[in-house]
């Protein structure tokens, strides 16, 4: 997935910060405990194409600010 989407991609509900699962294919959002799929490298950013996270979040997900290269 192309880093620069990445950067400037937000939770459509709270605005917050997107965790990139590349293992899922899923872009997490901490805050409201959902996961938003990724299809054929397109993010889906629908409310309703998201699914609730278990209550235990997963220590696998990278936030995506690290998997970025040093400015």
């Amino acid at each position: 997935m192309d880093t620069q989407l990445l950067d400037i991609l937000v939770c459509p509900i709270c605005k917050g910060p997107l965790q990139h699962d590349k293992k899922a294919l899923e872009l997490i959002c901490n805050a409201d405990r959902l996961a938003y799929p990724i299809r054929d490298g397109i993010p889906i950013m629908w409310a309703d194409q998201a699914r609730e996270l278990q209550a235990t979040p997963d220590l696998a997900i990278t936030p995506i600010d690290a998997a970025l290269p040093p400015v």
